[in-house]
């Protein structure tokens, strides 16, 4: 009975360890692709000299963690 438990708890933990890996992987790639984005338009900010949008969008890249 006691091993049935401890077995149970082990699966429950490994489910909840895997779907906290599966969060984790997925703000991170979320964090990268915003970070990306933001990373062109500043580059096009540049292009275009366009200081406000510049400095706009270096905000909003030290924003995202």
């Amino acid at each position: 009975m006691e091993n049935n438990a401890l077995n149970e708890m082990n699966r429950i933990d490994s489910n909840l360890r895997d779907e906290m890996l599966a969060e984790q992987f997925w703000d991170q790639m979320m964090n990268d692709f915003k970070r990306s984005k933001i990373l062109e338009e500043i580059d096009q900010s540049l292009k275009n000299k366009d200081k406000e949008a510049f400095l706009r969008l270096t905000e909003k890249l030290k924003s995202i963690a």
